[in-house]
C-alpha cells in the first residue's frame, strides 16, 4: 500500500505540509499521524459502515424538528397502536402518540447522554490512571485500589446504585454512568504510562527540570489519547445499553421524554400483540450501539503503532 503522505498531490500548501518527510513541530506530527490514520481507515469497510451510521444518527438528531413528521407529546386516543403506515412510518403507540416521531427525537437523548458520559469519563479516567502509573507508590495504590472497589461491580449494577442515591434523571443517569465508566479507563491509561514512562524523552524532560506534573501533561497524556479514544469508542456501546437499561427501569429519562429505553419498557406489554412497539426503539439501540462497536474496531486497528 502506497504512503499517503507521498501520494498525495504535491501542489497546494496543505499537501506539501503534510507531505514533508520531517516535522518541524508537534501539531504537525499530530496532523501527518491524523492524516496516515484516516487514509488507512478508508480501507476498512465495517469501520466506515459504522462511522457512516453514527454520521447520520448526529444528522437525524441535528435535523430531527425537520424529520419528525408529528407532534411527539400529542396523544390521539383514537389511532392508537396502528400499524405502520404512510400517515404513521413506524405506526403509534398505546397513546396514539406517533412512534417514527419518537424515535427520531429519542436519537436526541441518547447521544447525548452518550457524548456526555464520554467526555466526562474518558478525562477523569485518563488523569487518574497516568497520575498513578507515573507517580508510583502510595499514590498509585490508593488510586488503583479505588479503581479495583469500581470494578468489582458490572457497571449497570453500579450505575443503578449511584442513581437511585441520586434521584432518576437524564443528567443524573449521566453522573452514574460516567462513575460507572471511568474505571477501566483509568487502568488503561495507567497501563499506557508505565510503558512510557521509562522513555528516553520523558528521562530528557525531567533532567532539564520539568515537574512531575508538567512531565505528565506535555509528555505522557497525548500519548495515551489514542488508546483512550479507542476505548472510549468501544465503551460507547455499553454505555447505550446502560442508559437504555435505566430508561427501561424508570430511573432514567422519565415520561414521556421519547428516550429508546422508557419506550422499550412501555412496549414491551403489547410485545405479542403490537410489536413494533417495542420492535422499533429496540433497534435503534442495536444499531447505535454496533455501529459504535464497528467504528471502535476501525479506530484500534488503525492507531495501533504496530501499524504505523
Amino acid at each position: 500500500m502506497s504512503d499517503p503522505l507521498t501520494a498525495a498531490p504535491q501542489a497546494g500548501a496543505l499537501a506539501t505540509w503534510l507531505a514533508a518527510p520531517v516535522p518541524a513541530s508537534r501539531a504537525q506530527a499530530q496532523a501527518q499521524q491524523f492524516w496516515r490514520a484516516a487514509w488507512r481507515l478508508r480501507y476498512n469497510i465495517s469501520a466506515l459502515f459504522g462511522l457512516g451510521i453514527i454520521l447520520l444518527l448526529l444528522l437525524v438528531a441535528f435535523f430531527a424538528p425537520l424529520i419528525a413528521t408529528h407532534d411527539i407529546y400529542a396523544q390521539d386516543l383514537a389511532s392508537r397502536l396502528q400499524r405502520p403506515s404512510f400517515s404513521h412510518y413506524f405506526g403509534t403507540d398505546e397513546l396514539g402518540r406517533d412512534i417514527f416521531s419518537r424515535v427520531i427525537f429519542g436519537s436526541r437523548i441518547t447521544l447525548y447522554i452518550a457524548l456526555l458520559t464520554a467526555a466526562i469519563a474518558a478525562p477523569l479516567g485518563l488523569v487518574v490512571g497516568t497520575a498513578a502509573g507515573y507517580l508510583g507508590g502510595w499514590i498509585d495504590i490508593v488510586l488503583m485500589r479505588i479503581v479495583d472497589v469500581f470494578l468489582a461491580f458490572p457497571s449497570l449494577i453500579l450505575a443503578l446504585a449511584f442513581v437511585a442515591a441520586l434521584g432518576p434523571g437524564i443528567e443524573n443517569s449521566v453522573i452514574a454512568i460516567s462513575l460507572a465508566s471511568w474505571p477501566p479507563i483509568a487502568r488503561l491509561a495507567r497501563a499506557e504510562t508505565l510503558t512510557i514512562r521509562t522513555s528516553d524523552y520523558v528521562a530528557a524532560a525531567r533532567l532539564q527540570g520539568a515537574s512531575s506534573w508538567q512531565i505528565i501533561w506535555s509528555d505522557i497524556v497525548p500519548m495515551c489519547i489514542p488508546s483512550v479514544i479507542v476505548r472510549i469508542t468501544l465503551n460507547m456501546a455499553a454505555i447505550i445499553l446502560t442508559a437504555a437499561g435505566l430508561g427501561f427501569l424508570g430511573l432514567g429519562a422519565q415520561p414521556p421524554s421519547p428516550e429508546w429505553g422508557a419506550m422499550l419498557s412501555t412496549g414491551r406489554e403489547f410485545m405479542l400483540t403490537n410489536w413494533w412497539i417495542a420492535a422499533v426503539p429496540g433497534c435503534s439501540i442495536l444499531v447505535a450501539s454496533l455501529a459504535f462497536n464497528l467504528f471502535g474496531d476501525g479506530l484500534r486497528d488503525i492507531l495501533d503503532p504496530r501499524h504505523g
